[in-house]
């Protein structure tokens, strides 16, 4: 066999394990790792500015698409700390990651030496599997054994961290002989997939929720076979957005508290049966347990078998693989359809159609500034169904579930759990990575762009071309109307007047120019008519320099989103739609 140093081999495992996107900052003590990727030429780097927006670029590149793995690299000490955020966040949607952090000598490692931290066990909580590897000759199995773990079961990040030392020593490998390590899923048997249809089939008002567990699966032309055969409406939660387009007859709507549709909700509630693939039962998609379970039964298939009975008991539960149960489940109803042997649900179906068809919000307002449902409907004009949008948390991205539209799988691509402010920007640029010469679009409210704003830079170097809609208020929008129970508004407002900016009419920060300095383009809007011109510029503008472009829409500052705290309780702030022209961009036309 070779000698080669145990970096070599690490960059070896990678390339043959198909991580080949790799996102970070070298410094001192991972250069041997980087000394490694330049000599094997198989992994494509991209230097990020801060280590925290390379966790999410991986993060982002890893969603884009079925079976990306991105992989995260970054020096010792702060960069491991600063992985953390975006280790969360893909830990928290079970999103598989790989982060390597070097490490100062493995005989340092107790004397406090620079930039020498226990990154192992700061990690664990949030990983995999976290490891400090302190003897060469463990190094391939850990990267073997680190690519099963992300695989297998419910998928999530792992850290590896290389001592100095350790990553300069030599060991005996043969990349030839180099063999992953199977991946392990559970799966459903007949007999419970049995069981559960049954139960669904004696319901009359079943729903399908499809968590996000569908998408990481790769299963959701199967969901959809599966509902089209038994005919019953599918809930998507906001994770499993896309797994069904929004404009197919049986997709009734998201449920929740604050990312939900008014029909959904209602549909929900009106259900007797919900069987639930590849979910957790958020809270923000529950909301009060009593109300969301009373007077329906519960099937719940996930991946993870803990998983099921965390938030409630189900009648019934089944720990599989989401992919898997849905082949099993479409093997059993099509012989029961060639049976005849399947219950009618088309009075149900019209029923929720009904729902789907008159219960909308107003979108269509000629206010200045701009009230941000117009946004929403200008942007379901101007994209099209191969759109990939990218947000994170905030009235912007509530707003947006409420009202864009979504129609694919991997289309939606939203830190849904931990949703960490600054993450939209460097994971949509590893979206792009993950989708080259597709359409991508960003939303930000101000504060979230402004968290990481400095990764436009990485755009522009890299030549990673999106759209990103910065929908500006100069407000904590989320938090001021959260205060509003605590009668305040305490700490919240961005504006100020900007003396090298008097533009922006008291907004603060000059999006446009700083957008424009970190060698981007950039856009800002004040009047609803203005938008469909603006979105066209912004394609226009992106197809020629390949930079990512910012539209910035100057909102009202003050606007509360619909939101509530249980699902037959939310508080709707705005006028609803009425007539057709009120929601022109509507799923279905709403009858005037």
């Amino acid at each position: 066999m070779a000698k080669m140093r145990t970096v070599d081999a690490a960059v070896a495992i990678l390339v043959k394990e198909g991580a080949i996107e790799a996102f970070g900052l070298p410094g001192a003590a991972i250069n041997p790792f980087y000394s490694a990727m330049r000599a094997n030429g198989g992994i494509r780097h991209t230097l990020a500015r801060h280590v925290e927006g390379a966790s999410h670029m991986a993060d982002g590149f890893s969603r884009a698409k079925d079976g990306n793995i991105g992989v995260c690299i970054g020096t010792s000490g702060p960069a491991g700390t600063d992985m953390v955020t975006g280790l969360y966040a893909s830990w928290a949607d079970s999103i598989p990651m790989l982060c390597i952090t070097g490490q100062a000598p493995v005989a340092k490692l107790h004397k406090e030496d620079f930039q020498a931290v226990d990154i192992e066990s700061i990690a664990k909580p949030v990983t995999k599997m976290a490891m400090t590897i302190l003897e060469p000759g463990q190094v391939p199995g850990a990267f073997q054994k680190a690519f099963q773990l992300m695989r297998s079961g419910r998928p999530g990040p792992v850290l590896l961290d290389l001592p100095f030392d350790v990553q300069m020593a030599e060991i005996e490998f043969d990349i030839d002989a180099y063999e992953p390590l199977p991946v392990e899923k559970p799966k459903a048997s007949r007999k419970q997939l049995e069981k559960a249809l049954d139960m669904l089939t004696a319901a009359e008002r079943p729903l399908i929720v499809a968590g996000g567990g569908i998408i990481n699966a790769g299963a959701s032309a199967q969901l959809v076979e599966l509902a089209e055969i038994l005919n019953v409406p599918v809930i998507p939660t906001l994770m499993g957005w896309g797994a069904i387009p929004d404009d197919h007859q049986l997709m009734a709507g998201m449920v929740g508290l604050q990312t939900s549709h008014r029909y959904g909700n209602e549909t929900l509630l009106a259900s007797d049966f919900v069987i639930g693939i590849g979910n957790r039962w958020a809270n923000r998609h529950t909301g009060g347990l009593d109300t969301y379970t009373a007077g329906r039964k519960f099937v719940h298939i996930d991946i993870e078998p803990t998983q099921i009975g965390r938030v409630f008991s189900p009648d019934f539960g089944i720990a599989s693989d989401a992919g898997a149960a849905l082949d099993g489940l479409l093997e059993i109803a099509r012989e029961r359809k060639a049976a005849a042997s399947l219950p009618d649900y088309s009075s149900w179906v019209a029923d929720c159609t009904k729902r789907k068809g008159s219960l909308q919000r107003k979108t269509h307002f000629e206010n200045v500034p701009i009230k941000p449902q117009r946004v929403y409907e200008e942007m379901n004009k101007s994209f099209g169904k191969d759109t990939t949008y990218v947000t994170t948390i905030g009235l912007s991205q509530i707003a947006g579930a409420q009202l864009l539209h979504v129609f694919g799988p991997r289309k939606w691509i939203n830190a849904g759990q931990a949703g960490p402010l600054g993450w939209t920007a460097p994971a949509a640029l590893g979206v792009v990575r993950g989708k080259p010469g597709e359409t991508v679009v960003a939303l930000s409210g101000d504060y979230d762009f402004q968290f990481m704003i400095e990764e436009l830079a990485v755009g522009a170097q890299f030549n990673l071309p999106y759209i990103h809609v910065v929908v500006n208020n100069s407000y904590l929008g989320l938090i001021r109307q959260s205060q509003r129970g605590f009668q305040m508004e305490q700490n919240v407002s961005l504006a100020f007047e900007n003396i090298n900016s008097p533009e922006t009419n008291g907004y603060g920060v000059d999006h446009v120019k700083v957008t424009e300095g970190l060698g981007c383009k950039a856009l800002r809007v004040e009047n609803p008519s203005d938008l469909p011109a603006a979105f066209d510029k912004a394609k226009a503008l992106m197809e020629e320099f390949k930079v990512p472009v910012v539209v910035e829409v100057i909102l009202e500052k003050v606007t509360n989103i619909s939101m509530g705290v249980e699902i037959d309780g939310v508080n709707e702030f705005e006028e609803l739609a009425e007539r057709g022209e009120d929601a022109p961009t509507a799923i279905i036309a709403l009858l005037d």
